[in-house]
C-alpha cells in the first residue's frame, strides 16, 4: 500500500508539472515542483525549461537547523610550463583569494554558496594581472511554509573566448570571457479540497563580458556573440491526484519571454496543456498530455556602413540597427502532445520516458533519478528543447537547488563544468552551454548523466554528456549564415576525494571535452587534462597545499598546446 501511495504522490507532482509544455520540467519525471517539497516552480529554461531537464535537481524542505559556513583566505604560487606549443616559456602567478563555502538550512531558509574572489599577480611579460570572481549561490526562503516560497541564485565563472574549451582559463585575460547569471522568483502551491493549485514566476538575467573581442578574429560571428538578456518565466496549474478519480489530471498555462540586447533579439512562448496520469500498477503509471503552443523568435538587423559591412562595437559585437524591421527567425504554433510511462518502485528511484510531437517534429525525452544510498545518487536526463544561451544557463542554475557541491580547478580557481546536489540525485552541468556562447537560438537535444558519492573517507563525482545544437536564424539579417548550423559537444569529468587522516586529504580530477564546431573556418577542439592536490593542516586552521596537473588543447588545423602546471599554497580557514 505504501508503494501505491508513493506513486500517487509522484503522479500528482508529475501532472502538475506536466501542465507545462512537453518536458518543460526538470528531467520530465516529477517536474520542477520537486519530489519531496511538492512546491511549484517556474519552468527552468527555454520553452518552459527543457534545459532544466539536464539538471534534474530536487528540492527537499530542510527539517533541522544546520549551519556550515567556511570563509577563508588563500595565497597560492602557480607555475605553468609549455611542454608543446607556445614559446616554451614558463609563466608564474601569485594569487591572493578570499572566499566562502557552505550552507545554511533551517525550517524556513536554505542557502548554499561556494564563492571566490581572487587577484592574480603575473610575474612575467606574458602573464597579466587580473581579477577573478567565480562561484554559485542558491537560496530558498519559505514565506508561508509549504505554500509560498521565494528562490534566488547567482553564478559567476570564466570561459575561453577563442574556442579552446571552458577550462584552463589561466592562459591570459585577453582570451577569457566573464559569464554571469542570476534569477529570483516566487513559487506557490496550495491544496483546495481535492485540488492542488500551483503558480511560479522567475525573473532571470544573463551577461557575458568579452575579453578584447578575441572571438571576432576567429569568425565566431556566424552565430553572433552574446552580451546580455532578461528572462521572464511564469506558469500556473490546477490538478488532482489519483484517488477521487482513478487517474490524476492537471491543466496549466505558461508564458516565457527573453529579450537579448544583441540585435534586439526576442523569444516569446505561450502555452496551455492538459495532462493525465493513470496508475496501472503499484509502481507504474501511464502519463500523457496534449496542448497548444505558440513560439516566436525575432530580431532586428545589424547597422551597416556605406559598403554594406556590418558595424561592430569595441567588443566585436554587432551594433543593432534600431530602424531595421523586426524579422521572424522562428514561428511555430499548433498542437503539441506527448505520452509515456512513469516508474517509481520506491521513494528513492524514479524514471520516466516519453515520446511526443513538438517543434514540428517528433521529440523524445526521459529521466532517471536514483538515490542509491544516503550518500550516493545517480541521475540521467534526455532532453529536447528550443533554447538560447541565456535560457539554458539560467535554467540550469535555477534548477540546481540550495544544497550542492562543486569542484574547482586548483590552478585557476574556476568552478568545474558540473555541480552536484548533496545527498540527492541530480545537479547541473554547464559544459555544453559554456563551450559555445552564441546569440542565435537553437534546437537543443542531448543526454547528460551524473553520479555522486559524498562520504568518509571517499568521495566521488562523475558526469558525462552529449549535446547537439542546431541554430535558428532568419534568412535576411546578419545572422543568416547561422541558420541550420549544427555544433556538437561531448564531455566527461571525474573527480575523487580521499581523507587520509584527521589533518590531511587528497583529491584528483580529470576532464575531457570535444567540441565539434559547425562554423566554417573554426576547427574542432579537444580539451583534456588532469590534476591532483594534497592538503594538510599544519597549525590550527592553517592549511598547506600542493598541486600538479597537465592540460592540453588541440584545435584542428592549428598548433596543439600541452601545459604542465604546479602550485604551492596556504589557506587560513576562519
Amino acid at each position: 500500500m505504501m508503494r501505491f501511495v508513493s506513486l500517487k504522490r509522484a503522479s500528482m507532482l508529475a501532472i502538475l508539472a506536466g501542465a507545462m509544455p512537453l518536458h518543460a520540467q526538470s528531467g520530465g519525471l516529477l517536474g520542477d515542483s520537486g519530489v519531496t517539497s511538492g512546491s511549484a516552480r517556474a519552468p527552468q529554461a527555454g520553452s518552459g525549461d527543457e534545459e532544466g531537464g539536464r539538471s534534474s535537481g530536487r528540492r527537499v524542505a530542510p527539517r533541522a537547523r544546520v549551519s556550515d559556513i567556511s570563509p577563508y583566505l588563500e595565497v597560492d604560487q602557480t607555475a605553468i610550463w609549455d611542454l608543446k606549443g607556445g614559446n616554451g616559456d614558463m609563466l608564474t602567478y601569485t594569487t591572493v583569494a578570499v572566499g566562502v563555502s557552505g550552507s545554511i538550512q533551517t525550517q524556513s531558509v536554505a542557502i548554499g554558496a561556494d564563492v571566490r574572489y581572487a587577484h592574480q599577480f603575473g610575474w612575467d611579460s606574458n602573464a597579466t594581472d587580473q581579477d577573478i570572481l567565480s562561484g554559485i549561490v542558491n537560496g530558498r526562503f519559505e514565506v508561508v511554509r509549504n505554500v509560498l516560497s521565494l528562490e534566488a541564485g547567482a553564478l559567476a565563472t570564466r570561459v575561453r573566448s577563442d574556442f579552446k574549451g571552458a577550462t584552463n582559463a589561466l592562459a591570459g585575460a585577453s582570451s577569457t570571457d566573464k559569464v554571469y547569471s542570476a534569477y529570483i522568483g516566487p513559487n506557490f502551491v496550495a491544496p483546495i479540497g481535492d485540488l492542488t493549485v500551483t503558480g511560479a514566476y522567475r525573473l532571470g538575467y544573463n551577461r557575458v563580458d568579452q575579453g578584447n573581442g578575441a572571438a571576432v578574429a576567429l569568425g565566431l560571428p556566424g552565430t553572433g556573440t552574446f552580451e546580455e538578456s532578461w528572462l521572464h518565466n511564469a506558469s500556473a496549474s490546477v490538478g488532482m491526484q489519483p484517488g477521487t478519480l482513478p487517474f490524476g489530471w492537471s491543466v496549466g498555462v505558461g508564458y516565457v519571454r527573453e529579450s537579448a540586447s544583441q540585435l534586439d533579439q526576442r523569444y516569446e512562448q505561450k502555452f496551455a496543456r492538459a495532462d493525465v496520469t493513470f496508475p496501472v500498477g503499484p509502481t507504474v503509471a501511464l502519463v500523457g498530455g496534449v496542448g497548444y503552443e505558440d513560439i516566436e523568435i525575432s530580431n532586428k538587423d545589424a547597422l551597416r556602413d556605406a559598403n554594406g559591412v556590418p558595424v561592430r562595437d569595441s567588443s566585436g559585437r554587432f551594433v543593432t540597427d534600431a530602424n531595421s524591421p523586426r524579422r521572424l527567425s522562428y514561428d511555430d504554433d499548433g498542437l503539441i502532445w506527448d505520452a509515456g510511462v512513469m516508474w517509481r518502485p520506491s521513494p528513492r528511484l524514479q524514471a520516466e520516458a516519453r515520446v511526443g510531437h513538438r517543434y514540428g517534429s517528433m521529440t523524445y525525452t526521459g529521466s532517471l533519478s536514483w538515490a542509491a544510498s544516503r550518500r550516493t545518487s545517480v541521475s540521467v536526463a534526455l532532453f529536447d528543447s528550443i533554447d538560447s544561451f541565456g535560457r539554458a544557463l539560467n535554467g540550469s542554475l535555477a534548477n540546481l537547488g540550495p544544497d550542492f557541491s562543486v569542484m574547482r580547478n586548483p590552478f585557476s580557481g574556476d568552478i568545474g563544468g558540473c555541480a552536484f546536489n548533496n545527498g540527492q540525485s541530480g545537479g547541473a552541468c554547464f559544459n555544453d552551454t559554456l563551450t559555445g556562447i552564441a546569440t542565435a537560438n537553437y534546437r537543443n537535444r542531448g543526454i547528460v548523466a551524473q553520479i555522486a558519492r559524498q562520504g568518509d573517507p571517499w568521495g566521488m563525482t562523475l558526469a558525462a554528456g552529449y549535446v547537439r545544437r542546431k541554430f535558428i536564424a532568419d534568412s535576411q539579417s546578419v545572422l543568416a549564415g547561422a541558420n541550420g548550423l549544427v555544433d556538437q559537444n561531448y564531455f566527461v569529468s571525474f573527480g575523487v576525494q580521499r581523507a587520509i587522516d584527521a589533518v590531511s586529504a587528497f583529491d584528483a580530477q580529470t576532464y575531457f571535452n570535444y567540441f565539434d564546431s559547425g562554423i566554417s573556418g573554426v576547427g574542432d577542439v579537444t580539451n583534456m587534462g588532469a590534476n591532483a592536490s594534497y592538503r594538510r593542516t599544519i597549525w590550527r586552521r592553517l592549511q598547506a597545499s600542493a598541486a600538479i596537473g597537465v592540460d592540453s588543447i588541440d584545435r584542428k588545423g592549428q598548433e596543439a598546446f600541452i601545459s604542465l602546471l604546479a602550485q604551492l599554497g596556504l589557506r587560513y580557514q576562519f
